[in-house]
């Protein structure tokens, strides 16, 4: 029977252990380049000054020019504090993994005794074995979980993406808004003292005053909320920005993008979004990191506490002793069925989330294309119905005005008529770019966090229960 030596074992395991070490870029590559080949955007990770330097340039270059949407989404990807707090993340799951695959330190034990004349010296070097013998398995379970915290990183970009799209519409449609309501101000305010000053010359009601009296508090009531809105969603676009300081007078476009010709078709959308959901393939790497820690309980579950100690014992009266010793749990209790038990159930666990999570991911971005293409259908109801017809009406209330037919308080009546329809466009139009953010998350993983992933194997949710 051949014996393995103490040091045979130790130069295996620093072997195994030798490709543990720090990345050049922490893991950060694969997060980078997810970013440039989906939304085509450059991302930079903070790590020293030099680096945040590099963000202030770049973030005063965009804040130069009126912010458009696809630099208000760069500058938020380059200048957010809580994504590169996601960044760091990195940072500790690299550590992590590194840390797993390393070697257990060596303890070492010295001892003195006496007994009358005699004395004892005991010296001993001991190495936990079953951390040793599980060296293997647990860097690769450590490597798993830092690809899936990779993938959540990826994701966590294209939420802040989509989230800076939607507060770059809102912002851009709240100050079209509040130009609106100004025209709405101005008008009823015309009407009002045109109806005071001929309530004055008895050539008016006080019913009609009160009425043109109640258009421009109305209004007031319009601007006033107008405003607020402007406050709100320009703060919200600031916050994702991370903008302060001599940097909130930023300015923005003052129109949204026109409405497109056509909506997009996607007749396979639920399988385009199975296919490049990040959420989907980072649990797919926790249901796999599940498997391999079932695989690793069982291995381990006899050796709970086996070390291997070296040792060299000398008396001043007794020769030296020297050889080694292995001491291990005997599983006379515990036999470790719990533990394994719990792998199991958590793994089937994962495969159940999986699954329910492959159903709602192709619910959501079923919803998300039906809200899309709801959404482009009312904008253009809007453009080629409702607003042509309100300008066809106006021309005509011209006409009657200019042969004396109507009065000015009905020629004012329709221009605020005709503002509010070109108000309604407005919101119809932001709604569509709102859905179209919506959908373009939907594909790529889903709105909110706490719904769960699915992995890519349960394209189809049948699979993931195999």
């Amino acid at each position: 029977m051949t014996t393995i030596k103490p040091a045979v074992l130790l130069c295996a395991a620093l072997l195994l252990a030798g490709c543990a070490g720090f990345s050049q870029d922490g893991g950060f590559d694969p997060v980078q380049q997810s970013a440039e080949r989906q939304l085509d955007k450059q991302l930079l990770w903070a790590r020293d000054e030099a680096g945040r330097s590099q963000i202030e340039v770049r973030v005063a270059e965009l804040l130069a020019e009126p912010l458009s949407l696809d630099a208000a989404v760069q500058l938020a990807l380059l200048n957010n504090r809580g994504l590169q707090a996601s960044f760091d993340e990195l940072g500790i799951g690299e550590a992590e993994r590194v840390q797993a695959g390393r070697l257990p330190n060596p303890g070492f034990s010295y001892g003195r005794l006496e007994k009358g004349s005699e004395v004892e010296y005991e010296r001993g070097l001991h190495l936990n074995l079953a951390r040793l013998i599980a060296l293997p398995l647990t860097s690769r379970l450590e490597g798993r979980r830092f690809e899936q915290l990779q993938r959540q990183t990826s994701l966590a970009v294209f939420e802040l993406a989509s989230e800076t799209r939607k507060a770059w519409y809102q912002a851009v449609a709240a100050e079209e808004s509040l130009v609106y309501a100004r025209q709405v101000l101005d008008a009823a305010e015309a009407g009002a003292e045109l109806a005071r000053r001929m309530a004055a010359v008895g050539n008016f009601s006080k019913l009609q005053q009160a009425e043109q009296q109640n258009f421009y508090a109305e209004a007031g009531i319009g601007l006033l909320q107008a405003e607020q809105a402007r406050v709100r969603s320009r703060e919200q676009l600031t916050r994702l920005l991370g903008l302060w300081g001599e940097q909130l007078d930023y300015r923005l476009p003052e129109r949204l993008p026109a409405l497109p010709k056509t909506a997009d078709e996607l007749p396979d959308v639920e399988r385009l979004a199975m296919n490049q959901r990040q959420d989907i393939q980072a649990v797919r790497l926790d249901a796999e990191r599940l498997a391999q820690n079932l695989g690793l309980t069982r291995t381990t579950r006899f050796i709970n506490l086996l070390e291997l100690g070296v040792v060299n014992n000398r008396s001043n009266e007794e020769p030296t002793q020297r050889g080694y010793e292995i001491s291990v749990e005997l599983p006379l209790f515990d036999w470790s069925g719990a533990k394994v038990a719990r792998a199991e159930a958590q793994y089937r666990q994962a495969l159940n989330r999986a699954a329910e999570t492959a159903i709602n991911a192709r619910s959501q971005v079923r919803e998300a294309y039906h809200a899309y293409r709801n959404a482009f259908e009312l904008a253009q109801h809007y453009r080629t119905e409702v607003l042509p017809l309100r300008q066809r009406i106006a021309e005509e209330n011209l006409l009657r005005y200019n042969g004396m037919f109507i009065s000015t308080f009905d020629l004012l009546a329709d221009a605020r008529r005709q503002v509010q329809a070109v108000d309604g466009y407005l919101q119809a139009q932001r709604a569509f770019w709102l859905a179209r953010a919506d959908l373009d998350m939907a594909l790529l993983g889903a709105p909110n966090p706490s719904l769960g992933a699915a992995p890519a194997a349960a394209a189809e949710p049948a699979a993931a229960g195999h």
